[in-house]
């Protein structure tokens, strides 16, 4: 799941804005205006990086050039860097004496989307993928934000290393959209010596006014599965259905039984959602084709709903295959694509960093008592495998404030939505999320 910006080039050096500081890091007591002050100053920086990134975005595990642009910007910082993990991923390490192990992940990829917010550094991008269709392309999600936080957050934890103490990990994370990232990166990193942390901190867009953010524990995100379902017929001439057995009937009869799982088969009081994205059969008008394939995700917070969901798939699928008196062999198969577990919030750290960001901004831009939603991230899965399993992710608001009260105003909940073409990331949100960002990611090396 997948905005907005603010930026001033920064070539004074950040120690200078730093006064004496304790390498007690129990005592730490951090100075918000001076860590204001070193996200703001480098604002210009940050907006030149966040718009490049917004005009060249790439989709998932091919995010090179974005790839090659962190790897060097956190060299430069100092810290030591591993690229091509897990295909297109970039981790960077800074080892400052002993205390927790900190991971900080952002994604890099974008979507195919064309982009519609009519702004001067909008992509006008085209992507040809694996299966030959070329597509428009657009940080449609906001991962050009969540990838420049990390670079300017790093500069700051950088230039506060006396006030800290620890190893500190930053994730430039490919393929969020599509699914699978953060599993391939969590395959290779530890293997490679990347240490487990204790805690995993990330950031995620969400189209409210800069400023307000929400962090709450528990379950905040949901499960997804997204795989293919192919029904196999015998095809013919248009003219001689008799002789055929369609796929495309027996598919869109799968559609209408699907939508039963939900509305009939699921307890009305558990979360689950199943949607059939695309239908793909067939070339001309007057043939019946061979097959017909189906594109299917479902969301769910837990494994017992996840796995009901799939079995009565295979059953609505394996009682059409009867009906339409289909052998063995031309039974309907499903290719699982992707699974993403649910998203859950650990309490001790979100009360951890609440405490903390409460007093940074002030009382009342926690908008807590909103529900999960049944959007899905992959984040967990950079640590979910691991013995320690102690995450928090924040959704933070990115819109204009302006546009985002004239929304609220009209009685529509948000200016815009996510992965829609006219998605953007307001350019104060770089700087106020980076000094935000910097300050939660402190707190937790606090003892």
């Amino acid at each position: 799941m997948k905005k907005g910006i603010s930026s001033i080039l920064c070539v004074m050096s950040f120690v200078c804005i730093v006064t004496a500081q304790s390498k007690k890091v129990d005592k730490l007591n951090l100075d918000f205006s001076a860590i204001k002050k070193m996200a703001y100053t480098d604002s210009a920086r940050l907006v030149t990086i966040f718009k490049d990134f917004h005009e060249n975005p790439e989709l998932g595990f091919m995010e090179l050039r974005t790839a090659a642009i962190v790897a060097k910007e956190l060299k430069a910082l100092g810290y030591d860097v591993m690229t091509g993990i897990g295909k297109t991923g970039v981790v960077g390490i800074f080892k400052n004496g002993d205390g927790p192990v900190v991971m900080y992940r952002a994604d890099m990829d974008c979507n195919a989307v064309k982009e519609t917010t009519g702004l001067p550094y909008a992509s006008n991008k085209t992507v040809k993928k694996e299966d030959g269709a070329e597509v428009p392309v657009m940080h449609a999600c906001g991962h050009d934000a969540h990838t420049t936080w990390m670079l300017g957050i790093a500069k700051i934890m950088m230039a506060l290393k006396n006030q800290w103490n620890g190893t500190l990990i930053m994730i430039g994370q490919p393929a969020e959209e599509p699914g699978g990232g953060a599993e391939a990166m969590a395959a290779e990193m530890y293997q490679k010596g990347v240490p487990e942390p204790a805690f995993l901190l990330g950031m995620h867009t969400a189209p409210v006014a800069v400023g307000y953010y929400l962090n709450a524990p528990g379950y905040r995100m949901a499960g997804a599965d997204q795989f293919d379902v192919t029904f196999h017929g015998i095809g013919g001439h248009g003219s001689t259905p008799n002789v055929a057995i369609d796929p495309i009937v027996m598919a869109a009869n799968a559609i209408i039984q699907y939508q039963t799982i939900i509305s009939r088969n699921t307890d009305p009081q558990k979360a689950t959602v199943l949607t059939v994205g695309s239908i793909q059969a067939g070339v001309d008008n007057n043939v019946i084709p061979a097959s017909a394939t189906l594109k299917i995700n479902t969301r769910h917070f837990n494994n017992q709903d996840r796995d009901f969901l799939v079995t009565r798939i295979n059953q609505i699928d394996s009682g059409i295959a009867v009906a339409n008196n289909l052998p063995l062999s031309l039974y309907p198969t499903m290719v699982m694509k992707q699974r993403v577990s649910p998203l859950v919030n650990d309490t001790g750290m979100v009360i951890k960093i609440n405490s903390i960001l409460e007093k940074f901004v002030g009382p009342g831009k926690n908008l807590l008592g909103i529900p999960p939603t049944m959007g899905s991230e992959d984040f967990q899965h950079l640590v979910i495998h691991n013995k320690i399993k102690v995450y928090d992710y924040l959704l933070v608001g990115i819109a204009n404030p302006a546009e985002a009260a004239k929304a609220n105003a009209a009685g529509k909940m948000f200016p815009y939505y996510n992965h829609n073409g006219d998605f953007k990331v307001d350019l104060s949100a770089i700087p106020y999320y980076t000094s935000f960002g910097a300050v939660a990611l402190l707190e937790l090396f606090k003892k």
